[in-house]
């Protein structure tokens, strides 16, 4: 799935301001300014031809597929050469603060991740230099978004008032695949602090998503280049080891076994033998009542290059309905603190419906594990087919009611459920 959104595009004129690479991660020279969100969409329009407005039949773009690069046509390119910055300008904006407007005056972070995910592809871009491309030949590719890592939010409070920045760099390159990291600040007087980073791993397709792409290599520019770079590395195993060892893959280790064990007793009556009989401790809740659901179509405005839909948009209505289903699992005010590994499975048509359910399935004092499924809905045949799952963590006030699975099923998405908490919070694996 391309991450190309059509929009309608603001154009507007703001003064230039200089980003140290030292509040990022890198160092060295000032950060350029790539302009507002608008302006960013804007180029990548343009860059890669595509067309505004709607038509049934998208333009071809197969005649770019001759541009196409070799690996050894790509120069190495530095970190730094991908870094830059672009802004949401809230202050100066009136319309965009209808848009972005959550409830009592903060930001829907729902509406932020779409950014997120365009402004990795805006970053995408500024890596890939070809040297043979000839003038005026458009950009001869286009990116597909992979998974989203680990997103931890910080306590700053969001408002709609003031100006959203976001910057980054590619921080790990493969043969055709890329790593980025984006970082989101707000200014508050003056001075722009952190709401999140986010690691988002993207794949380079050619210009008709028909085949991979190649992208340049990464020459560290720095010892702190280096350092990113090897973090890329070893952030790469991390994933192919837990996709290794899925609880839907392989059976739960020890300690799981152990756990799911002791759910059993603490939900099973001694009293009777009596088959599927279950018992419900005090102050606890049923996985199987602790879930909404949410079906909707979708429409060419979120469609991307490929016709497909923008997965920014999915991942803000599943970011949306999980907050939902853990405020009215606490019935009480809860806040995003992390976002674990969104995986995008397959693309999803514009003539689909799609079905969200957001499942409450790990609880620990004041936190709420969601794991939000997306499934496609074919509205012909009614079959389904699973295209992107979710995990979020959201904290509460204070401790909130455990929950519990009834069967086998729930069980296993309770394990796993349990896994990405530990994961978000940085605790060690046993």
């Amino acid at each position: 799935m391309n991450r190309f959104v059509f929009s309608n595009f603001l154009s507007i004129k703001t003064s230039r301001v200089f980003v140290p690479l030292r509040s990022v991660g890198l160092r060295g020279q000032d950060a350029p300014f790539s302009g507002t969100m608008a302006e960013v969409k804007a180029k990548l329009i343009d860059h890669f031809g595509l067309e505004e407005g709607y038509k049934p039949v998208p333009k071809s773009r197969e005649h770019l597929l001759k541009h196409v690069p070799k690996l050894e046509d790509l120069p190495p390119r530095s970190m730094q050469e991908s870094f830059t910055y672009a802004i949401i300008p809230f202050s100066v904006e009136k319309t965009l603060q209808d848009k972005y407007v959550a409830l009592f005056g903060h930001i829907r972070m729902g509406r932020l991740m779409e950014d997120m995910d365009l402004f990795g592809v805006w970053l995408c871009y500024k890596h890939l230099k070809i040297p043979k491309l000839p003038e005026g030949v458009h950009m001869p590719y286009t990116f597909v978004t992979i998974l989203v890592d680990k997103i931890t939010f910080t306590d700053i409070q969001t408002v709609i008032t003031e100006d959203i920045r976001l910057s980054g760099h590619i921080s790990w390159v493969g043969r055709s695949s890329m790593e980025v990291v984006v970082w989101l600040e707000q200014k508050e007087k003056d001075v722009y602090k952190k709401i999140t980073r986010a690691l988002f791993l993207f794949a380079a397709r050619n210009a008709t998503n028909t085949s991979a792409a190649p992208v340049n290599p990464i020459l560290p520019a720095s010892d702190e280049e280096k350092s990113i770079l090897s973090g890329g590395e070893k952030r790469k195993k991390r994933r192919q080891k837990v996709a290794e060892e899925s609880i839907f893959k392989v059976q739960p280790n020890d300690c799981e076994q152990s756990i799911m064990y002791e759910l059993y007793k603490r939900t099973t009556p001694l009293q009777t033998m009596e088959l599927n009989v279950r018992s419900l401790p005090k102050n606890c809740r049923w996985m199987s009542d602790s879930y909404i659901v949410n079906t909707f179509p979708c429409f060419p405005e979120y469609r991307n290059a490929q016709y497909t839909v923008f997965g920014g948009f999915l991942m803000r209505n599943g970011l949306e309905i999980s907050w939902v289903a853990a405020r009215l699992y606490n019935k009480s005010p809860a806040k995003i603190k992390h976002i674990c590994d969104i995986s995008f499975r397959s693309p999803v048509s514009v003539s689909s419906f799609i079905k969200m359910v957001a499942y409450v399935v790990y609880t620990q004092e004041q936190y709420i594990e969601v794991m939000t499924v997306a499934d496609i809905l074919d509205s012909t045949t009614g079959e389904q087919m699973t295209s992107n799952i979710f995990y979020y963590t959201f904290k509460a006030p204070s401790a909130v009611p455990e929950v519990l699975p009834r069967s086998y099923q729930e069980t296993m998405w309770y394990i796993q459920g349990r896994r990405k908490f530990r994961y978000s919070l940085g605790i060690d694996e046993e």
